[in-house]
């Protein structure tokens, strides 16, 4: 299942699927919408009869806005999409999961959860709270043959830019203080592999933990 809020972009990479021989559908949906969480998941189910894996990965930037700039609008817009919607996910895949006693869900998060400024103060929270609800799940759902990790990226070349429109002059200035030292962007492909890794049974003792691609940018 393909899943984006531009349906164009997830046709293209339904196509590139199937040229490849693979089969793929796709579906249209805001992940800041709880209708269309639900269509998703159970249009899953009726195409392929289960689901297997989650994947969450929609994310928004929030234009690094610094706390004393923060308004409640740009919060709440922020977490909808980065934590509210992955709940919701995982919260709807949870009984599918339950009842066949096997399920793996992959959380997309950011070194900005693990770090304090790697962005303004919404995205930061938001990536925390993403980190959570990871663990949180990973346990308590350990012994019911679900698994629940998190990938924490550093810099990608994806289009999460695009969603930085107006700069807070102050929150990017602090937030950029360290990119001088990030050895290189990563490529998509680069996290599609640590996420195809997290998916596998070769996985099977990775539970509750989160797993950072930078490059070695923060081990500095």
């Amino acid at each position: 299942m393909v899943s984006d809020i531009n349906i164009n972009t997830a046709n293209d990479v339904v196509n590139d699927i199937v040229s490849w021989g693979g089969e793929a559908v796709a579906v249209m949906a805001d992940v800041a919408k709880e209708e269309d969480i639900q269509n998703l998941i159970d249009t899953a189910v009726e195409k392929y009869g289960t689901l297997d894996i989650l994947v969450n990965n929609a994310g928004i930037m929030d234009n690094f806005v610094s706390a004393g700039n923060l308004t409640d609008e740009l919060w709440e817009k922020v977490f909808a999409v980065n934590s509210t919607g992955p709940m919701r996910a995982i919260r709807k895949a949870i009984p599918i999961f339950l009842e066949k006693g096997k399920g793996v869900i992959i959380n997309i998060a950011s070194v900005g959860g693990l770090y304090g400024s790697r962005a303004g103060a919404a995205y930061t929270a938001s990536k925390h709270a993403v980190i959570g609800l990871t663990k949180n799940v990973g346990f308590q759902y350990a012994n019911r043959g679900i698994r629940c990790n998190a990938i924490a990226p550093g810099g990608v070349k994806t289009n999460l830019g695009d969603t930085i429109t107006d700069s807070d002059k102050f929150g990017m200035e602090r937030a950029t203080a360290g990119a001088v030292i990030n050895p290189r962007f990563g490529e998509s492909e680069e996290i599609a592999q640590i996420a195809l890794f997290l998916a596998s049974d070769e996985s099977s003792f990775i539970n509750g933990a989160v797993i950072t691609a930078d490059g070695g940018w923060t081990a500095y």
